[in-house]
């Protein structure tokens, strides 16, 4: 047996020693969310290991270890959809910051998605077995029955730059003295009233939980039940499995965020969605970018809010302002448009990657989710922000204190505002010069993101649940951590000397009036 041969028996062994079975669960019928889900499926895929992806939105390249279990039909029942729409947003007819409405719709697509037929199916087959569970948070806490059916540690995976509640699953609630929920268009320092404003807002987020806490618990059941039944196993109480995370993977990164305290079992792997080569562009779109002269401006707001919500004055104002423009614009618009400018390419679906690559483009119009974030400080390119929901707000509000974005608000005075802001990017480097900088400390890393997200998964494994990364928080009262029983006792003390010295003057005083009378 030559040494070849010994090399490769090694490697096959040594890869078929190393396989692990992975379940990752992103059900939620989003596109931006199905391609974060994509992401840990490519990275874990590339590692060797086998990847069952429970999705809404199946994975397009087919892999030999890699089997889909799809919720199909359930992005057509999306009522949440129905909130997204340019024309409520603008006459202020839909409140997308009502966080119960949030939490209560995200709780019934979960349910919706997990009692699906595809995936009840697959719950209930008793085989079935796994080494780990990745579950996406996303204001519900429902993914995290995959790791009770299946008996395995789980690893939550969280969308959005770290803020107090979601840390709460892993550790402690954030300080909100300086720490902002993901929804508040605020940034540190802040101000006496934001402090009171951000304490405010989490202990709101907690009445919001805690009012819905039945009903989850209920959707729980309803999910998970028959399949605990079959497998003749006592399925444990959300309140138990939520908590029993293993750690967090978030999708954030210094770069895009603030210096904030994070636990030991956080990591950020902010960009793992990124491929590492750029797909090619179409070769028209390849034709356009190379061939502006003055650059290109590219205009997306996003995958959510659909253009034919958007009204149709507010499109030609665009197109109209976009004519007075030297530099090309290429729009993604989910439709055609009559009277486009020439210097306009509209595309119902833009390569986005392959397009904020290209040396020639010179600006991002976005919406600010946190993906477009991302992908601009991965690539350099400096952004407007016209946020429209969530954590959009607070995103764009970063870039701008970070000095690489600006914010114009949605409205149909948006186009005038825009070509203001447009003009002062493009005259003024410094805003190029502050994407750059920052994108070199985006990439700055001890390894890329994907391999740190398959370091801690098989870490994960591979230590038996990784206890040793649990925060002892998790197991500490609250009138504990707020030292409020030490308080308790001071107070007692205080008022037991408070009354043996009112007992002593008394004593003392009754003593002197008797011998005053004798």
């Amino acid at each position: 047996m030559n040494k070849w041969t010994l090399v490769l028996l090694s490697t096959i062994f040594l890869s078929h020693v190393c396989a692990y079975k992975i379940l990752v669960a992103f059900p939620y019928p989003g596109k931006s969310h199905s391609l974060l889900g994509e992401g840990y499926v490519r990275h874990l895929l590339d590692a060797g290991h086998e990847v069952t992806y429970v999705t809404a939105l199946p994975y397009k390249k087919t892999h030999p270890k890699l089997r889909q279990v799809v919720a199909e039909g359930v992005i057509d029942k999306f009522e949440f959809s129905e909130s997204l729409d340019f024309k409520k947003v603008i006459s202020n007819e839909v409140d997308l910051k009502d966080m119960y409405l949030m939490y209560k719709t995200m709780m019934i697509i979960a349910n919706r998605s997990i009692t699906h037929e595809n995936i009840q199916n697959f719950l209930m087959d008793t085989n079935e077995r796994f080494d780990l569970v990745v579950s996406e948070w996303l204001y519900h806490h429902m993914f995290s029955g995959f790791a009770a059916i299946y008996n395995c540690p789980f690893i939550w995976s969280s969308s959005m730059e770290p803020h107090p509640i979601v840390l709460s699953l892993i550790d402690e609630v954030g300080n909100p003295a300086y720490f902002p929920d993901h929804m508040s268009p605020v940034s540190p320092p802040l101000t006496f009233s934001q402090r009171i404003g951000e304490l405010w807002n989490v202990l709101y987020l907690y009445r919001v939980i805690w009012s819905l806490k039945d009903f989850e618990q209920q959707a729980f059941l309803d999910s998970y039940g028959p399949a605990a039944a079959k497998r003749g196993i006592t399925l444990p109480t959300l309140e138990e499995v939520k908590y029993n995370a293993s750690m967090m993977l978030g999708n954030s990164h210094i770069s895009s965020g603030e210096p904030q305290r994070l636990p030991i079992n956080y990591v950020n792997i902010a960009g793992y969605h990124v491929q590492d080569e750029v797909p090619p562009l179409p070769e028209n779109l390849q034709k356009i970018m190379d061939n502006s002269p003055h650059g290109v401006i590219y205009f997306s707001m996003g995958t959510m809010m659909k253009s034919r919500t958007m009204p149709m004055e507010l499109k030609r104002d665009f197109l109209n302002m976009f004519s007075k423009l030297k530099q090309t614009v290429i729009w993604k618009l989910e439709e055609e448009l009559k009277d486009v400018p020439k210097n306009v390419h509209m595309v119902q679906w833009a390569p986005q990657p392959g397009i904020l690559a290209h040396p020639n483009c010179k600006l991002f119009v976005t919406h600010g989710g946190l993906l477009s974030t991302t992908e601009t400080l991965h690539y350099g390119v400096p952004i407007i922000g016209i946020p429209l929901f969530a954590d959009q707000f607070l995103n764009v509000l970063r870039g701008v204190r970070k000095g690489f974005a600006l914010q114009v608000d949605l409205g149909y005075d948006t186009p005038a505002k825009l070509k203001v802001a447009i003009d002062e990017i493009l005259s003024n480097p410094k805003y190029t010069q502050k994407v750059k900088e920052l994108s070199y400390i985006y990439h700055h890393r001890e390894n890329k993101p994907g391999k740190t997200l398959v370091h801690w998964i098989e870490h994960v494994i591979e230590t038996k649940g990784a206890p040793h990364l649990r925060s002892p928080a998790l197991h500490v009262p609250l009138y504990q951590k707020l030292f409020l029983d030490l308080l308790a006792l001071i107070l007692f003390g205080v008022i037991v000397v408070v009354r043996m010295v009112k007992i002593l003057i008394c004593s003392k005083t009754q003593k002197e009036l008797k011998q005053k009378r004798s």
